[in-house]
C-alpha cells in the first residue's frame, strides 16, 4: 500500500522536513514517486525509515546512519557489515545505560539528602 509523506510521517512520528532530510543526506534511496512526481512510500520503506529513526533516536551519529544506509543498498553483500555495525552500536547503548544508571543513582543519592534534611 503506498503512504503519501504525510502519512509517513504520522506513522512514524516525526516530520515530513525529518523524511525530507533523510533522502537530501542518502539515507534513502529507491523512493518511488507517483505520476505528478510526489513521493510515495511502500511499506518496506516504512520499516526502512522506522530502522533509522531507532538508531538515530538511539544516538547513532549521521555518518554511521549513512554507512548503514550504504549497507542496505547493497543488498546480501553488506549484511554481515550492517551486523557487525549494529553490534557495535549496541554496546554502546549498554555502555550508555551503564553511565546514565550511575547518574541516576547519584541524583537519588542527592534527593534522599534533601529529603532527610530537618527543614523539609
Amino acid at each position: 500500500m503506498p503512504y503519501t509523506p504525510g502519512e509517513t510521517a504520522e506513522r512514524l512520528g516525526v516530520s515530513i522536513d525529518t523524511i525530507r532530510y533523510y533522502e537530501k543526506i542518502g539515507l534513502l534511496h529507491g523512493i518511488q514517486r507517483n505520476s505528478s512526481g510526489r513521493r510515495i512510500f511502500s511499506d518496506d520503506d516504512l520499516s526502512r525509515l522506522g530502522l533509522l529513526r531507532c538508531l538515530r533516536d538511539s544516538g547513532m551519529p549521521i555518518s554511521r546512519l549513512r554507512r548503514f544506509a550504504e549497507l542496505l543498498r547493497i543488498g546480501d553483500e553488506g549484511a554481515e557489515q550492517r551486523t557487525a555495525l549494529l553490534r557495535e552500536h549496541d554496546q554502546e547503548i549498554d555502555a550508555r545505560i551503564e553511565q546514565l544508571r550511575r547518574e541516576q543513582r547519584r541524583v537519588r543519592e542527592k534527593i534522599a539528602w534533601y529529603e532527610s534534611r530537618p527543614d523539609q
